[in-house]
């Protein structure tokens, strides 16, 4: 008889797992609040009198696309038939507020090029860190693998084998002075731990892997946007018997006991043999799950967890092109370090922040009408806290006058009078619209404490029969480690429920099949 499996939330985990679950046997149903797939990663679509803006609502940057290649071939589907994938060749522009430039790009011979206008003794020392990396995936691979369900697994020889490569006493800035002396040149290599919403002075030196990562195995643009490749695996889902109810948001779990055995909805109840949670981790469990039910992940001890930044956000229609801007380009503040004072502290948002922006349609003439752009800007700043910054509409404008004039110390001089649409999204939109836990957007922090056996368990330890996906569960945020970690709930359930097994076999030398972004600059 097939086992009846509840999918809560259509983001990339609980894609990626009801895709596993339904080709293991399983009857899966997902359920999603909004209209269309993606939660996180899903795509704005504007009407304007000229025609269509396409952006994407949170990730831009598609890293390491083997995992989900693997998740659509063990379900007998194919990634690159599905979604065109772009590798770029320049990578990502690096503006230093002080006027130097260093351009990012998986041709290391150029890269190092780059680096040596900055610092010519940094140059020779990239190999040195590509080899040191490489080896450090290579042994932390083991423990992406797999589910932390106490603390005996903190003590498996995969996890004692890894440990003198990941040097948990030390943060990815101070790490990479192994290997780097100029600040600047080390800010390059690390800012990337911003993908997690965390400072370089703080995260885990484990995360030098993420710049290696980008070096390595380069970065990809889906056509279409991220939101593509969302779109791609729910018509694989609904291909393998997956049920979507969209605009179907649950209001309540069902208990037996310590079990879930359902859910209901406005259109009724549903039982369930287990249910997959994809909803924002900390958020869902004070709604969905009483405090009474939970021992490890109390609201108390919610409370005092870590969490990491938030963003404030500008997704622009601009008429006209931008040649001369690449496809990612990150800004640094000339005073990085006290940005991330200031995100921390949350009072305010960082005075002179450093930011991240998108000009996509110089790759993709998909996402804009013709003689015109996209352009998304990303400015890191404190989540919600009692105290913290008040998004009133006149904090909204003082603050995309600020962003607005970063910008122009970014070159963009005369895109105030280009804008025909604009939309902003502050912490308080995350949390209002997304449902993201104090807007806190890269879940829980990813610090020492709040990772491995520390994280929520893929097999929730507090309710039986629940199943965690996402950023807010082991191994963590990121897309690519999230369709990872679905691959291991994924796994944990279908043993649970005798369906048949999910593949643990990952490829991390090799990539998909992808097209030159010939529009796109390379070098």
């Amino acid at each position: 008889m097939s086992r009846a499996v509840l999918v809560v939330g259509a983001g990339p985990g609980g894609l990626a797992s009801a895709m596993l679950l339904a080709h293991a046997g399983a009857d899966v149903t997902v359920y999603e609040r909004h209209g269309s797939v993606g939660g996180r990663s899903g795509g704005m679509t504007v009407a304007h009198a000229a025609g269509r803006f396409q952006f994407d609502i949170g990730p831009t940057f598609f890293l390491y696309p083997r995992i989900l290649s693997d998740i659509f071939a063990e379900c007998g589907c194919s990634l690159e038939n599905s979604v065109e994938l772009m590798r770029l060749g320049t990578h990502y522009e690096l503006l230093f507020e002080g006027g130097e430039r260093l351009t990012a790009t998986s041709d290391i011979a150029a890269l190092q090029r780059s680096v040596a206008m900055i610092s010519p003794s940094d140059a020779a020392a990239i190999p040195r860190f590509l080899a040191d990396n490489r080896a450090k995936l290579d042994a932390f691979r083991p423990v992406l693998e797999r589910p932390f369900e106490s603390w005996r697994d903190l003590l498996r020889p995969d996890m004692l084998r890894a440990l003198p490569l990941l040097r948990p006493g030390r943060s990815v800035e101070n790490d990479l002075k192994r290997f780097f002396s100029d600040p600047r040149i080390r800010l390059g290599f690390s800012f990337q731990s911003k993908y997690l919403g965390m400072s370089p002075y703080r995260c885990p030196s484990l995360f030098t892997i993420l710049a290696f990562m980008e070096y390595e195995f380069g970065i990809f643009h889906p056509r279409g946007g991220t939101v593509a490749v969302m779109r791609a695996m729910e018509r694989a889902a609904r291909s393998l018997g997956v049920r979507f109810r969209m605009g179907e948001p649950v209001r309540e779990l069902l208990f037996e006991g310590r079990r879930v055995t359902g859910l209901r909805t406005d259109a009724g109840t549903q039982k369930a043999d287990a249910v997959v949670l994809n909803a924002d981790f900390l958020r869902s469990m004070g709604k969905l799950v009483p405090d009474r039910m939970r021992r490890r992940w109390t609201d108390r001890k919610i409370a005092r967890k870590r969490l990491s930044c938030s963003t404030f956000m500008l997704y622009l229609g601009i008429k006209g092109e931008l040649p001369e801007t690449a496809h990612h380009t990150i800004f640094l503040s000339k005073d990085y370090k006290q940005n991330f004072a200031e995100i921390n502290a949350g009072t305010a948002p960082p005075k002179s922040p450093s930011f991240y922006m998108q000009n996509a349609s110089c790759t993709d003439s998909s996402l804009a009408p013709q003689g015109y752009s996209t352009l998304y800007v990303l400015v890191p700043v404190g989540h919600l806290r009692e105290g913290g910054v008040g998004w009133t509409p006149a904090e909204r404008a003082r603050y995309r006058a600020v962003a607005l004039a970063r910008l122009a110390q970014a070159g963009l001089h005369d895109i105030e009078s280009r804008i025909v649409f604009e939309k902003i999204m502050t912490p308080d939109e995350w949390e209002a619209d997304l449902d993201v836990h104090r807007g806190a957007v890269f879940n829980l922090a990813h610090s020492l404490p709040q990772m491995l056996n520390f994280r929520p368990h893929n097999r929730f330890e507090d309710i039986d029969g629940m199943y965690l996906v996402g950023g807010g569960t082991h191994p963590g945020s990121g897309l690519p480690v999230i369709f990872e970690g679905a691959r291991i709930s994924a796994r944990l359930l279908a043993r649970d429920l005798g369906l048949s097994s999910v593949s643990t076999e990952m490829h991390w030398s090799e990539q998909p099949a992808a097209t030159p972004a010939f529009a796109e600059r390379a070098s």
